[in-house]
């Protein structure tokens, strides 16, 4: 799970933009847009082979 600290010094808005990075580098975001909507088996095998 991304997690960001923030200290009194930092600016909120700087820390919502690492935050968002790192959601994006862990794949999170894509997950949710994935499980957004039901895909067939064959769909996400047909997804996963053109990904590699």
């Amino acid at each position: 799970m991304a997690e960001v600290r923030i200290e009194k010094s930092d600016d909120f808005e700087k820390a919502l933009r690492r935050f968002k990075f790192q959601c994006r580098r862990e794949g999170i975001i894509e997950e949710c847009r994935e499980r957004q909507y039901y895909t067939k088996p064959s769909q996400r095998k047909r997804k996963k082979s053109k990904k590699r």
